[in-house]
């Protein structure tokens, strides 16, 4: 109150504040300004605080010798007293704008923010997991000393952007009604009601357009190889209806990249590369999405559907364990009969121990772990490409080695 009364003091000035107390003084007379208690002594205080402020805020000029401050009216609260731009709090700057692919979802026109999350736009991990395995076999493929063909990696990346949105569209118009009765997917545009059926599919076959486009930029044997696999994206939504492997047929959707790739570089397979380093992916797979699958395990179990999460149950880390031996054993054979060089067993070493952390710290009862340690797994494969790319480039060294010898004879 002190505060108040000085503020109004500075507001009006000491000659102002002087007149309106001796005005109220000279109605009660000294024998009254004796008496007062110091409990009256702040009511009145507080009247005539709070009649200052109403005035004061209403802009009513003329407060000099204002008579009747003794019958002020009852004291205002702060929202009536104080204006209200006063009473807000002030906000904190906003930050600086984030540029991830969620961010950028949110940023689209509303209209096509259902198209863009059906196709997982937003969540790009799964887009890295599909496109990785094109990069391992496009690098191992490269002529020794080279780096990769950054066309065709371009090129696949776009491929994998889309189809890999068409798989989702296919998946979420088998599963719509699945996934209205779980909680992590019920928000999905089909289940949610934003985009019909119809609309899904003449998306979807959008999607399928444009991917053939990319397909008919590679030589006759990549096109055919590459068709070969629409079998597998459109029936593997079925195969948690059918069996507890599903992720088994994921991996071998995911992991085709791993034949198609080298194709594109060399116009045929070479089946003692491509195979070990498809099953390594396949393996690969096997350890990730069953973690993805812990995820809504006590919604699959309600609903019916399979998993290996659900075949596993608790031996899930002995069965990922087993996995991950077999994916570097694959890799090793692969860059075995591909020549490779000690920075590529370097990489697939540090997989091994990214995946070994994985496996130690994983806790298959919290769903945000799962999803921390599926996400994780872009870094496993950035890791063996980036050991393929400088193994690569060590062949040129070894190659020197050999030719240097030859030329002193």
């Amino acid at each position: 109150m002190t505060r108040i009364l000085r503020t109004m003091t500075l507001s009006f000035g000491d000659e102002d504040f002087t007149e309106i107390t001796r005005a109220r003084l000279s109605r009660g007379g000294t024998h009254a300004q004796r008496r007062l208690t110091p409990a009256r002594r702040q009511r009145g205080g507080a009247k005539m605080a709070a009649a200052l402020l109403a005035r004061l805020c209403r802009g009513t000029p003329g407060l000099r010798g204002t008579p009747g401050l003794r019958a002020a009216r009852p004291p205002l609260s702060a929202a009536a007293v104080v204006p209200p731009l006063l009473l807000r709090r002030p906000t904190a700057p906003p930050g600086p704008r984030s540029f991830s692919a969620a961010e950028l979802v949110r940023a689209a026109p509303a209209p096509l923010q259902p198209y863009l999350r059906l196709m997982r736009l937003h969540q790009p991990a799964g887009t890295w997991l599909l496109y990785l395995p094109c990069t391992w076999s496009i690098g191992l493929a490269a002529a020794p000393g080279c780096l990769p063909d950054w066309r065709m990696l371009s090129l696949f990346g776009v491929g994998a952007v889309l189809m890999r949105g068409a798989g989702c569209t296919i998946n979420d118009m088998w599963d719509r009604d699945y996934d209205r009765q779980v909680a992590r997917t019920a928000s999905r545009p089909l289940a949610a009601g934003d985009i019909s059926t119809f609309q899904s599919l003449v998306f979807l076959g959008g999607q399928l357009s444009l991917a053939l486009c990319v397909l008919l930029c590679l030589n006759y044997y990549s096109i055919i190889l590459g068709a070969a696999s629409l079998s597998l994206v459109i029936t593997y939504p079925l195969m948690k209806r059918i069996t507890y492997w599903p992720q088994l047929v994921l991996g071998l959707t995911f992991n085709w990249g791993a034949l198609l790739g080298w194709s594109a570089i060399k116009g045929s397979c070479e089946w003692s590369v491509c195979l070990p380093l498809y099953f390594a992916g396949v393996m690969w797979t096997l350890v990730y999405d069953t973690i993805y699958a812990h995820q809504d395990k006590r919604d699959d179990i309600m609903i019916g559907v399979k998993s290996t999460a659900l075949q596993f149950k608790e031996d899930t880390k002995q069965w990922l364990s087993g996995f991950s031996l077999a994916m570097l054993l694959g890799l090793c054979m692969a860059g075995m009969n591909c020549n490779q060089t000690f920075p590529y067993y370097s990489a697939v070493a540090a997989v091994g121990a990214h995946l070994a952390h994985q496996i130690y710290t994983l806790d298959i009862d919290k769903p945000e772990d799962c999803w921390k340690k599926f996400a994780s797994n872009r870094t496993v494969g950035i890791l063996l490409f980036i050991g393929i790319v400088l193994g690569n480039l060590w062949k040129q060294k070894d190659l020197k080695n050999v030719e240097e010898p030859s030329e002193n004879r």
